[in-house]
């Protein structure tokens, strides 16, 4: 259920046709804390935000969030665990995202780094950090 009383900034049938690529829906249970970390720590673009959903860009990529409330009928609310972080196995990389200065704003705004920034065999260097809601963010530039 959408609890905007508004009219969006535009369609969601409009949006869906400007995406390409890999796309990702990330569900949360607070649309303004996960665009803070967003805008805070990963320095990603919130291109519109309401109490139910937030388009977001950075490095070449779009992707957004939905509030757990906007699935109700959704095939994944089963899946749903309010009690648990979420994204357990999944790495968010964002190429391009310098990974020492979005450790050092992780740590300014208390998030947890559970990897600090270090070049890595594979030719990048990243960093780990987790979200509010259990997400693990790989800020990460090539060497």
């Amino acid at each position: 259920m959408k609890l905007r009383k508004t009219d969006p900034w535009k369609p969601a049938s409009d949006y869906s046709r400007e995406l390409s690529g890999l796309t990702v829906n990330l569900l949360v249970n607070n649309i303004s804390k996960a665009s803070e970390f967003i805008t805070n720590v990963i320095e990603a673009n919130i291109i519109y935000q309401d109490i139910d959903f937030a388009a977001i860009e950075g490095f070449g990529s779009k992707w957004c969030f939905h509030a757990d409330h906007t699935y109700y009928k959704h095939p994944l609310t089963s899946f749903i665990n309010k009690k648990q972080k979420r994204g357990n196995g999944i790495e968010l990389r964002l190429l391009g995202c310098n990974p020492d200065k979005a450790e050092m704003r992780a740590k300014k705004y208390g998030f947890k780094v559970i990897s600090k920034s270090q070049d890595k065999p594979h030719g990048l260097r990243e960093c780990y950090i987790i979200d509010n809601f259990g997400y693990c963010w790989v800020p990460c530039e090539k060497i």
